[in-house]
């Protein structure tokens, strides 16, 4: 019989096979003759095994330098023999996956190129000139990562740039307090957080220690999109000597800086619990093992998962908001008889939890229960230490994203503290944070005529002069597990989460509480808030129309009603002005709030990092006696199960209309 002839690109074009962007990219890329011989190959190697799919994933559009960064595979579903020719022990291929689409050496070059060139230009308007522009560089544990970090620091210094790295895997939020410790332009994580094994990313900082934000964001992404193709191969060859490996005295600032947001440290060294930790084969072992040890916590790992390994083989997925997760902790748990579980995600920024119930058994936390619990505990005992007024004051805020539970929104407004709602991302917080500080330093110069070093103010002393001159953070946090308690670090923070969580434990524990006790309290005082969330998965050139439509059908065509409940209101933060609560208006997204009758609400937004639209449900009621606290959360959470029944059918019907 024979063989079946192979389709070259344009053959397979003419029979629909392939996008015709997906040609055009490859054709393109291999029109400016600036792939070093084995990208070539891989790309030849793909064609020759007729690999479609797999080539219309990699080249049917170019990754995306965003707002936040990039984040993409590195790894495709199928890989060209040349790129996998051989693996590390934790099977790291050759080279990462050739693609306009994909995360590789191009992109991160291109990338770094593009940053420098920006911050370059920033200093030299901000009349800096003489300042050379510095760039510190972390990378969690994923595939890839260390080369990636060493790739763009290479770079940075043969652009005439100075470049700071860690010896080894640190966290995003070591990394954002760094930018700021070192006074350096701007930083970057290599990471994906908590994508598959397969993903990674090129996540920038701005010199505040924060994401980038408008106009930041956008002057950077013009400059990477300027950066041409040709450029790229004298940067190649990774050259790391005149690049600067950080030392032991930038990790005792950062732990030290964590500590000093403890506000019972006594009470937790005499009630320290027993706390069972993993960090899911990431980054939290660096920092967070340390810190709790430091603070009397007794520690108890999980073997298997404090191995850093890029493929994070015990679990599905290294995220902590999923319980499977936690599995392997849980019963590390029941074997010590510890009162909790910790886990953090591969970047170290979210924080999963699991306490031991009133009947012995562990239960999960959900993050808006986390955040929850933190928010009441640091509110009170600032207020207890007079950092507060205990009449509260509108130049203190809790600051939330418009998807975290409306419990939090409750205990700001008891508590007598400015509420604001930012979108989903902790830069927005970030960018809060920046701006609370910048009024501070302009108010106080303009009024008193000083300048002060708002790095060297101690905790108190920041609070003081923050509620004096402009507004001071009290706590913040998102429903996705991450939270923040200070404003040393500009990003969401499990190193402190789990040290903060520690100390809670410990003060239910020195009154005889359990957490559930405390969450009960919280219900009783502010109602019984619900949540619900659900996403949906839609992969590849395919999955991204799908998720295109839905959003757009939103907008044009929003629903009248679900599971028999009347919209009473819609808001559409890509066409509506909707400002927070400092008079700042929220930038435009495809983000949709709806209210529907009956006091519940729900929210939808296509992920910006990953390809999926997610589902945020919420529903309350009222509870004054806790003998009807169990019926009324069977109501609110039968409720929300059956509307996202329904979000899910309508959601399905508009990808496919």
């Amino acid at each position: 019989m024979a063989k079946k002839k192979s389709l070259s690109l344009e053959d397979a074009l003419s029979a629909g096979h392939v996008l015709k962007a997906t040609v055009a990219n490859i054709r393109f890329w291999q029109k400016e003759k600036f792939l070093p011989p084995w990208a070539e190959e891989a790309i030849n190697e793909l064609v020759d095994m007729q690999a479609w799919e797999e080539l219309n994933d990699r080249f049917y559009k170019s990754l995306e330098f965003g707002t936040g960064g990039m984040r993409g595979r590195t790894i495709g579903r199928v890989s060209a023999p040349k790129e996998v020719e051989t693996e590390s022990a934790q099977g790291t291929p050759a080279y990462p996956a050739v693609g306009t689409n994909c995360l590789n050496d191009f992109n991160i070059i291109r990338a770094t190129m593009g940053l420098y060139r920006y911050t370059k230009a920033y200093l030299e308007k901000e009349g800096r000139s003489y300042v050379m522009p510095r760039l510190v560089i972390a990378h969690d544990v994923r595939h890839f990562s260390r080369h990636f970090c060493e790739l763009s620091a290479s770079t940075w210094v043969q652009l005439g740039g100075e470049a700071f790295i860690f010896e080894g895997p640190r966290s995003t939020p070591q990394l954002s307090f760094t930018v700021r410790y070192l006074q350096a332009t701007a930083g970057v994580v290599i990471t994906a957080s908590h994508n598959p094994p397969h993903d990674n990313g090129f996540k920038v900082y701005f010199e505040d220690g924060a994401q980038i934000v408008s106009p930041h964001a956008e002057g950077i992404i013009e400059c990477v999109g300027a950066v041409q193709l040709n450029e790229l191969p004298a940067f190649y060859e990774k050259n790391i000597d005149q690049v600067t490996l950080l030392g032991a005295n930038v990790e005792a600032a950062y732990q030290d800086t964590l500590r000093s947001l403890l506000l019972e440290p006594e009470c937790l060294r005499e009630q320290a619990p027993k706390v069972v930790f993993t960090p899911i084969h990431g980054t939290g072992r660096v920092a967070a093992i340390p810190l709790m040890q430091s603070v009397g916590v007794d520690v108890v790992q999980v073997p298997e998962q404090s191995i850093m390994d890029p493929r994070f083989p015990t679990v599905e997925s290294p995220n902590p908001e999923n319980a499977e997760a936690l599995t392997m902790a849980l019963a590390k748990a029941n074997e010590t008889n510890a009162d909790l579980v910790l886990a953090t995600d591969p970047d170290a920024d979210r924080m999963g939890v699991a306490v031991r119930g009133r009947n012995g058994k562990m239960h999960l936390l959900n993050g808006n229960q986390i955040g929850s619990l933190l928010a009441e505990y640091r509110i009170g005992q600032l207020k207890a230490r007079g950092i507060l007024p205990q009449e509260g004051t509108k130049s203190a805020a809790l600051i939330k994203t418009f998807v975290t539970t409306s419990l939090q929104s409750a205990i700001a407004e008891y508590h007598g503290l400015k509420l604001i709602n930012t979108l989903t991302g902790f830069k927005w917080i970030g960018e809060k944070l920046k701006i609370y500080e910048e009024q501070l330093l302009q108010k106080i110069f303009e009024q008193e005529g000083i300048a002060i070093d708002y790095d060297r103010c101690t905790f108190r002393k920041r609070a003081e002069l923050l509620q004096r001159y402009s507004t001071f953070y009290v706590f913040g946090g998102e429903e996705s597990y991450g939270t923040l308690a200070g404003d040393c670090v500009r990003d969401k923070d499990a190193n402190a989460a789990v040290i903060l969580f520690c100390e809670l434990a410990a003060v239910l524990k020195s009154e005889s509480k359990t957490f559930a006790d405390y969450l009960d309290e919280l219900y009783l005082r502010y109602g019984y808030h619900g949540e619900s969330l659900f996403t949906l998965l839609y992969e590849g050139a395919s999955g991204s129309e799908k998720i295109k439509k839905i959003l757009k059908s939103y907008r044009d065509s929003p629903p009248q009603s679900i599971a028999g409940c009347s919209v009473t209101k819609f808001q559409d933060f890509g066409r509506d002005e909707i400002y927070d609560a400092d008079g700042k208006r929220i930038p435009i997204q495809d983000f949709f709030f709806l209210e529907l009758e009956g006091g519940y609400t729900y929210a939808v937004r296509g992920s910006g990092t990953e390809p999926k639209i997610k589902f945020y449900l919420f529903g309350k009621e009222a509870v004054s006696e806790k003998k009807d606290l169990a019926p009324t959360q069977n109501r609110v959470t039968k409720m929300l199960a059956a509307l996202q029944k329904a979000l899910k059918d309508d959601a399905q019907k508009r990808a496919e209309a």
